[in-house]
């Protein structure tokens, strides 16, 4: 009997899988072949085997049939499951030792359900109740009303943005203190900008100044550049040496009347006062005797500036005069573009434009150039450069900024409480900073880029702002007991004064200077006496 073909070597299978027809055959020659591993000897043939025995005489036909693979119709082999071809595995991809398998899912963002692969996991963990027995887990979780297969922190949307009304602002302000932990420090207790910077929200000296007029519309303190405080009680100025704690009188007015405003010149040498009837006066503080009185306003004149010698007076009126204090005739200017009473008037250092704010809620910005009054050219610098009408209250507080000479700062009133940074130079308006309360002075420091507020009711608080984020550096809540109606800077920049209608004269540091080595010179001089330190010290 010839043997049954071979499968080509490339074809053939690790095992070597037969067809059923040639397995048979090794059923047939099982005791002939024991060397063979797939055979069991002891194992009984089947009963188609036993048919198929020895004793059995096959014919030809059928050997040639199952040598060549001839299959009966309607026979016993057509109804087995003849392989036709060898098994082949399928091809692995080959791929370096050194690169390791990549999954190609994200790791953070995956494309699944987050539901679906939560329970599952918990399925896997068997802390799902609802495929398994209930435990502490699950007992917990009906306890606390949380469902295992659903996330506690989710994304959603944003909450709705906070209310920008500034009446709801300042609600929240009060309503602050209300709620502050037990034992914790007050509003007003300090102001902290960082580890390396602190305001303290004491006052560095407290004086009295009994019969302080509680009036917003009026100008009643100045510091000069010498050192020396001015502040004016009832139909009184007085000045306060800084370095001595020396108090005089320098000035009274008529019984019955009161002192509007005052400033000091820019040296410091001489002192302006104006009053209700419109009279201007000029004192020199040396000899604290009266230079002379400027008359001519038919109203109260509530502020001043200087500017070398040149001092303007805002009137009641709206009126702006500028008065040149070494002549006799001494008014050589009119402005005139306010409705209202003037209450905010400031010079520019450089002198070349000079604010002016008013109870009409307008901001002007005047050229500074001087002109002879009833002349053409008079008449056409009499117009306002810019006006500007965003406030909405009455613009007391006006302030120019010493390191950038084209900020100018105002602020509104009650109804307004907003703080307006302006480019004179384009009539910009650079930032707008809405506070919660009426501004009543502003004042810049000149050694940071830092502006301070001083407000009324109902915080009666001194805010300090960077610039130019605007972002509040430091609060001193209620720094009067009265609304802080005005405020003066030292020469040095570093302590500010203000008064309130409680009749308190409080000074504050704010900023400190910062440290210059000394020179040799400076030494010497300090040496001998001859220090300016004493000049911006305080007693």
């Amino acid at each position: 009997m010839a043997p049954p073909p071979k499968t080509p070597s490339r074809h053939r299978s690790r095992s070597e899988t037969k067809t059923p027809l040639t397995a048979s055959m090794y059923g047939a020659n099982a005791a002939a072949d024991a060397s063979n591993p797939f055979i069991v000897p002891s194992r009984a043939s089947s009963p188609i085997k036993r048919a198929t025995s020895s004793t059995l005489q096959v014919s030809k036909t059928l050997q040639r049939q199952a040598s060549s693979g001839v299959i009966r119709k309607g026979g016993v082999e057509s109804r087995l499951d003849v392989v036709s071809r060898d098994y082949v595995p399928p091809k692995s991809e080959k791929r370096s030792r050194s690169q390791p398998s990549r999954d190609t899912r994200d790791r953070f963002i995956t494309t699944r359900d987050p539901a679906d692969e939560v329970a599952a996991t918990l399925d896997l963990m068997s802390l799902n109740p609802q495929s398994a027995s209930p435990g502490h887990t699950a007992r917990l979780a009906a306890a606390t009303g949380v469902p295992l297969n659903r996330r506690v922190l989710a994304y959603h949307e944003p909450p709705p943005a906070a209310s920008s009304d500034p009446l709801m602002a300042q609600a929240r302000e009060l309503a602050r203190p209300l709620y502050a932990r037990a034992g914790s420090a007050p509003a007003g207790s300090s102001g902290t900008t960082g580890k390396d910077r602190k305001i303290s929200t004491f006052p560095y000296k407290i004086l009295d100044a009994p019969g302080m007029i509680d009036d917003f519309y009026l100008n009643l303190i100045s510091w000069s550049s010498q050192n020396i405080v001015a502040i004016a009680l009832g139909n009184s100025a007085y000045i306060w040496k800084a370095d001595t704690g020396e108090v005089t009188l320098i000035s009274e007015g008529p019984e019955g009347s009161y002192i509007a405003s005052l400033d000091f010149s820019n040296d410091g040498q001489f002192l302006g006062v104006g009053y209700p009837s419109g009279a201007v006066e000029l004192w020199d503080v040396e000899s604290q005797s009266k230079l002379r009185t400027m008359s001519g306003h038919s109203a109260q004149v509530g502020c001043l500036s200087w500017h070398e010698h040149i001092l303007s007076s805002g009137c009641q009126d709206g009126s702006i005069w500028h008065h040149d204090v070494r002549v006799a005739r001494h008014k050589v200017m009119e402005l005139l573009g306010h409705q209202g009473e003037v209450c905010g008037l400031k010079w520019r250092s450089d002198g070349e434009l000079l604010a002016s704010g008013g109870n009409d809620n307008v901001l002007n910005v005047w050229d500074g150039r001087m002109g002879d009054v009833g002349t053409a050219s008079a008449s056409a610098r009499s117009a306002a450069r810019w006006t500007k009408r965003n406030h909405t209250a009455a613009v007391k507080a006006v302030a120019w900024c010493p390191w950038q000479p084209s900020l100018l700062a105002s602020g509104g009133g009650t109804s307004d409480a907003t703080v307006h940074i302006w480019n004179t130079t384009t009539g910009a308006r650079l930032h707008s900073l809405v506070t919660p309360a009426q501004i009543s002075s502003i004042q810049w420091s000149p050694h940071r880029k830092e502006f301070m507020t001083t407000h009324g009711y109902p915080t009666n608080s001194i805010m300090v702002h960077s610039y130019p984020s605007m972002e509040k550096v430091a609060e001193i809540r209620d720094a009067h007991d009265s609304r802080v109606l005005f405020s003066a800077l030292a020469p040095n920049g570093e302590l500010v004064c203000t008064a309130a209608g409680d009749e308190n004269l409080k000074f504050w540091k704010i900023w400190e200077a910062p440290k210059v080595k000394k020179s040799k010179e400076a030494k010497d001089s300090t040496a001998l006496g001859r220090t300016n330190s004493g000049i911006l010290s305080i007693r």
